[in-house]
């Protein structure tokens, strides 16, 4: 339909209820301005919806919320045609080790550690395992048709060129789950 058939009784009485003058003149200015906007929307519905053009890389972290929230947005990028099959799970602990592996070298090592560092490797350890479902949880619903890709926690911000130059190493060769 038509945007002046939809729109155009709206827009001339809206002209002539703020003294716009001329009402079908005002009425064409604005639906050509609509017009014009219409075919910058529809051009860029076109880009996104086209693979080759745009793929959206989804960003989230290892716990449920964000999780979910991934999840929603998939569906929902999907529901418009928007390639969306790449999910980067973000600050993963160790994501080159499992929980077991980091807490057989916890329980073999805890009585030579200070009572404060067993408690920070306690939170730490909880943290891990908590992060290893989620992470499992993301490979179960994006790993057969999802480019999944971990990437480790960092003890500084990423910031500036040789920073993220650094950090996106690890997207270009992220740790390899099979190897570690």
């Amino acid at each position: 339909m038509e945007l002046k058939d939809r729109f155009g009784g709206i827009i001339g009485q809206a002209s002539a209820m703020f003294g716009g003058g001329n009402p079908g003149q005002m009425q064409d200015m604005m639906l050509g301005r609509l017009e014009e906007t219409r075919a910058v929307i529809n051009k860029v519905n076109d880009a996104f919806q086209d693979p080759d053009l745009t793929t959206f890389v989804c960003v989230c972290i290892p716990e449920f919320l964000s999780i979910f929230e991934t999840e929603r947005l998939v569906q929902e990028l999907s529901k418009f045609g928007i390639d969306s099959h790449n999910v980067v799970v973000n600050q993963v602990l160790f994501p080159e080790k499992d929980a077991e592996e980091l807490g057989e070298w916890l329980d073999a090592n805890t009585a030579s550690l200070p009572k404060e560092a067993q408690d920070i490797c306690a939170k730490m350890m909880a943290r891990k395992k908590m992060q290893d479902k989620y992470i499992g949880q993301c490979f179960d619903l994006y790993g057969d048709d999802f480019n999944v890709t971990l990437m480790p926690l960092l003890d500084y911000e990423v910031r500036g060129v040789d920073k993220l130059k650094a950090f996106s190493e690890n997207l270009i060769n992220p740790v390899d789950l099979e190897e570690s």
